[in-house]
């Protein structure tokens, strides 16, 4: 074998590995992927959690866990500054149980009033993730059209109303009475009464 002969055998060799090494990448992604298949894979936190996973399980570097997940490695290694929301959103909750009709703006006053530093935007995020809505109010229907005005009389009975009353006295079943006046003076009619005899058959005292 010539020094020629060598060479091309060398890298062939080396072209082999190389396969072989991407191959053996291959699988490796494709074992990682299917160990994510029953977790979420959005968001930030749904992404830490994955890279977590294949790092402990599979061994993996951070690097390659990252690129399978598809996730920045500074988005990995970011830990957040917000205060814990447990205490907040605790007394948020008994807040809106004690007023279940006050939105978030009323609620994010009480909470300033108790000294609780947080914007509203924060308070309406828990509120939101909390579940807390309030029903809306349906407005009254309104009438539709103008109303004719109550025309007003000049004369003396020109309009009459009518009304039917009824009374229960101790001794009798009750008497009914039915009354007309005029609207534009102070005149009554003759109210005939209707009177019932008692259970016990007694007539009703005059």
């Amino acid at each position: 074998m010539d020094v020629s002969e060598a060479k091309r055998l060398e890298a062939l060799e080396e072209e082999n590995a190389k396969l072989k090494k991407l191959l053996a990448e291959q699988m490796l992604d494709a074992a990682a992927l299917r160990e994510l298949l029953s977790k979420s894979m959005v968001g930030p936190a749904a992404k830490r959690a994955a890279v977590a996973h294949l790092q402990a399980v599979m061994s993996l570097s951070k690097r390659r866990a990252c690129s399978i997940v598809g996730a920045d490695r500074k988005m990995i290694r970011y830990h957040s500054s917000r205060p814990a929301d447990a205490a907040l959103r605790g007394r948020l909750r008994d807040l809106a149980n004690e007023r279940r009709r006050f939105g978030y703006r009323r609620l994010f006053v009480l909470l300033r009033r108790e000294g609780e530093p947080s914007e509203i935007n924060r308070i309406y995020r828990l509120y939101r993730e909390e579940g807390f809505t309030i029903r809306k109010r349906r407005p009254r229907r309104k009438a539709v059209g103008t109303r004719a005005p109550i025309l007003i009389e000049a004369r003396p009975n020109a309009r009459w109303s009518l009304d039917l009353v009824h009374d229960q006295f101790a001794r009798t079943a009750g008497a009914s009475a039915f009354s007309t006046s005029s609207t534009t003076s102070l005149r009554n009619a003759w109210v005939p009464f209707e009177r019932r005899r008692s259970q016990d058959g007694a007539s009703p005292a005059n």
